[in-house]
């Protein structure tokens, strides 16, 4: 029996050396130190089984990689799931790494694609000859843990900056009970939950609160890295999610499927339109529907403060990021395969997931462009 041929990132042994050594655990944990020992670790066998859980299934098998943030990491999960059950040759795997690293491995060669929800800049479009297409829409939500607190809590992007920035304290500050005047606020200090560098969340949150506050903006500004004056920071997102519900006085932002599936309660954002608005599916995709309309061919526009009374105000794209040619043609046809699924059966599975599918009308225009790119 002929021996089974896996093809992976790399064609000779040589390369397939420089792989393992990428996502060895000596490196990761270098490249990564931030990351809880467990982590750390438990990346070597997950590279391991891209490269070879499919060797007993079919020779030629194709294993595509990628990398980045953790937000859509669930969905990733789910694709990895439904995808490999329609064609057992191509595989996907993903490393929830966070966005600015899942850029910088798809900009060297390291995987197929990357994940994050920070546009491309026009450095990084020309010196790594990429490109990146919206996968679904995501919102970042605010998740508070205040046990006796009875009705919803209101906030606006003015008192998340000052909270941000270490302004306002306290949650019964007279700044947040003006936003709410039914609800009997706590005389307790707010405990900030953020995120460290290079995180897809913080460039959405931050692009958001730099829109409406121009302190924020003068201060810290739009950064997937920002310096956060005060707070603790979570690693990944189910981490935000965990700290907050063990911290009383907590708030956090995280994606919105991660509070829905952790049964953490959520605040309502004050939008342009003057209403205090909750994330929900169709919240996300009326702040789309708004942004995007009438061309519906901006796969890099920011979502953030759209306008419409019913728009979700912390929503954005979450994106793929590809290399505009691939040498590799078996690795090419297999990523135009994948491609083709998530612009497809992929939406309506994001949708079981707790994400909002793309509008059917940028969803056209997102097939052509992913078939361009073919």
């Amino acid at each position: 029996m002929a021996p089974v041929q896996v093809k992976y990132p790399g064609q000779d042994r040589e390369e397939h050396k420089k792989v393992f050594r990428m996502y060895s655990a000596p490196s990761i944990a270098t490249r990564f130190s931030g990351w809880r020992l467990v982590s750390q670790v438990s990346l070597l066998p997950l590279f391991a089984s891209a490269l070879f859980s499919v060797a007993a299934q079919a020779q030629n098998s194709v294993v595509l990689v990628g990398s980045g943030s953790s937000v859509p990491a669930p969905l990733y999960a789910r694709w990895t799931q439904e995808f490999g059950k329609r064609d057992a040759n191509i595989q996907i795997r993903y490393l929830p790494i966070g966005t600015s690293e899942g850029i910088k491995e798809i900009s060297r060669g390291g995987g197929d694609f990357g994940a994050g929800e920070a546009p491309l800049t026009a450095a990084q479009r020309k010196e790594g000859s990429l490109t990146e297409l919206p996968v679904v829409l995501i919102g970042i939500v605010l998740i508070y843990n205040l046990p006796d607190l009875h009705g919803e809590l209101r906030l606006s992007g003015d008192v998340l900056a000052d909270i941000f920035l270490g302004d306002v304290k306290m949650w019964n500050a007279p700044q947040i009970a003006k936003l709410n005047p039914d609800v009997l606020l706590p005389n307790l200090a707010i405990q900030v939950i953020n995120r460290p560098a290079g995180k897809g969340s913080n460039y959405v949150f931050t692009d958001f609160l730099s829109k409406v506050n121009p302190k924020f903006h003068g201060e810290v500004g739009v950064s997937a890295s920002p310096k956060w004056p005060v707070g603790e920071a979570a690693e990944r997102s189910s981490d935000v999610a965990e700290k907050v519900k063990n911290i009383s006085g907590s708030l956090g932002y995280v994606e919105y499927q991660y509070a829905v599936k952790a049964n953490i309660p959520q605040a309502t954002v004050l939008n342009p339109g003057g209403r205090f608005v909750k994330a929900s599916m169709e919240t996300i995709a009326a702040a789309c529907d708004s942004a995007e309309q009438p061309r519906w061919n901006n796969f890099s526009a920011s979502l953030t403060n759209a306008p419409g009374a019913e728009s979700y105000p912390i929503t954005s794209f979450t994106w793929i990021y590809l290399r505009t040619t691939t040498p590799d043609a078996t690795r090419a046809a297999a990523l135009s395969n994948l491609l083709d699924w998530i612009y497809g059966d992929g939406q309506r599975s994001a949708a079981l997931e707790g994400y909002s599918a793309l509008p059917a009308q940028l969803l056209a225009e997102v097939r052509k462009k992913a078939k361009a790119l073919q």
